[in-house]
């Protein structure tokens, strides 16, 4: 077994190389479980909000198996952070670390970081990245979009702060988080389930090294990392060269940015070399707002959307981020980011235009590359909500909402993925369960429902988004969120079209209707309901070029409506979806496409 299992010069066979992978995505993933298992927040135990994985000792990404876009990349320069911060790492401690200066995505994501050793020598450490109810901020809202700088976001800001030596608690830094946050049952529960995963893993890691040997995982690391290198380089290679720039922008955010905040990409493909630069420099400066981008979001987002447009096993770590040189402006909106300016909702809004950017590009290398943008924006289903609860002695709440959802967007071989959630996650977090989100909170929900004829058109359409709409059970809620997607939809490409814009409503208990702003704070009296609408993903090609059976399906599924297969994709029916006759008429279809073409 010994000759089988690795040659002279101590290159891994295949089948150990494949083995050893899949142990080290299998620790990821039991950290994953125990989270999601043990968390106390909805935002964790329900919405799966949260990554787990593992960097090397010499900080590289190593596994991140069902890690979110938004969360992965970052964790290997938080561990640099750790190591640069302290002399005395030893095993025992774990460091908590939300700085999106020195590495972090934003300030809510809460990481605990835990060293791992092996015969008294430093050779992995293990991630828990956590988004948290409440984390102390000005507002009860993790996501302040209005934050002149950090000062006013108000959050408690660790840069890899020792928590845990000699597995024992650091009572003080406990103490302070308590003291400040809102929640603090909840916060420690979820610091107890952050803990347990990391200690998880590095559990796992010694059982690998006992039964491996530290020279043969050694090996094993170089080998994972050059075989993930020679994978992107091979997809690199399979593209054309090009350079390729676009622009989008996020809506506008009156007063802060009346105009919208652009968001410039430049891609440069060189298959020669299996190399691909995205030059983010041209962007504009750090605003003072809580909209910027830290360094972790900027590079996580603008890779996110390369790989969402490659083969989906090509493995996410340092070996194939070799490939990708990720350019990048100090003092820059999207870039690094200068302290103190806020970073409060780096890792959605701009993020998630950031990563429709990159791949809504990367379709402008010609046909069968890239996608169309994906639907944005954290609306009525994604807020945050506060207040206190009547049914357990009025005691405080706050909670993260993930039960909205944006519809994904149109590829070159298949239509948009509908349970998508916005591009940051890409489909890898869960909903909210409606009956746990009731029985935890003091919320009533009064609709969630997928939309009909939002999606963007095209031989392969995006996907719907949902209506929604809910209320406050007893007293009143305050209702906090940072609504992209209102004024500027998700865009289609190579012809496809765009999905709709989103909406914000609240109806008082007496009927009457107002638009909610697109970013702030409102207070729900009992009775009333916010009611949203979110986007629909855009459109891959000619809409005019999609299987007329698969607009028929789109019709009995309920996605589209007769008038709209007419009208949008020239498709006639007989029959009717009542009684199951619906079908086809092939010669009107045919008519129909002429006369849509000939009025273009």
């Amino acid at each position: 077994m010994e000759t089988q299992a690795s040659n002279d010069n101590g290159a891994l066979s295949p089948m150990l190389l494949a083995v050893l992978a899949n142990r080290f995505d299998g620790i990821v993933r039991e950290m994953t479980n125990t989270m999601l298992r043990t968390g106390r927040s909805a935002v964790i135990n329900s919405a799966r909000d949260f990554s787990c994985g593992i960097t090397t000792a010499d900080n590289q990404l190593f596994a991140t198996a069902e890690g979110l876009p938004a969360h992965t990349y970052g964790l290997n320069l938080q561990t640099a952070a750790m190591c640069a911060f302290h002399d005395d790492i030893r095993e025992g401690d774990a460091y908590l670390h939300n700085d999106p200066y020195s590495g972090n995505s934003h300030p809510a994501d809460h990481t605990l970081i835990v060293p791992v050793f092996w015969q008294g020598r430093h050779v992995f450490n293990v991630c828990a990245k956590a988004h948290q109810a409440d984390i102390g901020n000005s507002l009860p809202t993790t996501y302040h979009a209005a934050a002149r700088d950090v000062y006013e976001e108000g959050a408690l800001i660790f840069p890899a702060v020792r928590v845990q030596r000699d597995r024992r608690n650091v009572d003080d830094i406990i103490r302070m988080c308590q003291r400040r946050i809102r929640v603090a049952d909840y916060w420690y529960g979820d610091f107890l389930a952050m803990l347990a995963s990391v200690r998880t893993g590095e559990k796992r890691l010694h059982e690998i090294f006992e039964k491996y040997g530290a020279d043969r995982i050694a090996n094993f690391v170089d080998d994972w990392f050059d075989y993930s290198e020679a994978r992107m380089r091979q997809a690199i290679q399979a593209l054309p060269r090009a350079t390729v720039e676009r622009r989008s922008a996020h809506d506008p955010l009156p007063p802060m940015m009346p105009d919208g905040i652009p968001v410039y990409v430049r891609v440069s493909v060189d298959p020669d070399a299996g190399e691909i630069e995205i030059d983010l420099t041209n962007n504009i400066d750090n605003m003072d707002n809580g909209l910027n981008l830290s360094q972790a979001c900027s590079i996580s987002n603008a890779v996110g959307g390369l790989f969402n447009c490659l083969a989906p096993d090509i493995p996410r770590n340092g070996g194939s981020y070799r490939c990708v040189e990720v350019k990048l402006r100090e003092g820059a909106a999207i870039g690094i980011p200068r302290f103190p300016h806020s970073c409060s909702v780096a890792t959605t809004n701009v993020s998630d235009r950031l990563i429709n950017t990159v791949q809504a590009a990367l379709a402008d290398l010609g046909e069968g590359y890239g996608l169309a943008e994906g639907g944005v924006g954290m609306g009525a289903g994604f807020s945050v909500i506060s207040g206190r609860d009547a049914r357990h002695d009025d005691h405080p709440y706050v909670n993260q909402l993930i039960i909205g959802n944006n519809g994904g967007p149109g590829g070159p071989h298949c239509d948009g993925w509908v349970t998508y959630g916005i591009p940051v996650v890409a489909g890898l977090m869960y909903r909210d369960s409606v009956e746990i989100s009731e029985l935890s909170y003091p919320i009533r929900y009064r609709e969630i429902r997928l939309t009909r004829d939002t999606m963007g058109a095209g031989r392969h359409r995006g996907a719907p988004g949902v209506r929604i709409a809910y209320g406050p059970s007893h007293h009143p809620m305050t209702v906090v969120f940072a609504a992209d997607g209102q004024v500027n939809p998700a865009r289609g490409v190579r012809g496809g079209g765009d999905g709709n814009v989103g909406e914000m409503r609240v109806i008082a208990a007496d009927g009457s209707v107002t638009t909610a702003p697109s970013v702030g704070q409102i207070e729900l009296a009992p009775g009333a309901i916010l009611a949203g609408v979110e986007l629909a993903g855009g459109g891959y090609g000619d809409a005019l070029e999609r299987d007329p059976e698969r607009v028929r399906e789109d019709v009995l599924e309920g996605y589209a409506s007769i008038a709209h297969a007419r009208d949008v994709y020239g498709v006639v029916f007989t029959g009717a979806c009542e009684d199951e006759t619906l079908a086809v008429d092939a010669a009107a279809t045919v008519a129909a496409r002429e006369r849509l073409r000939a009025a273009r």
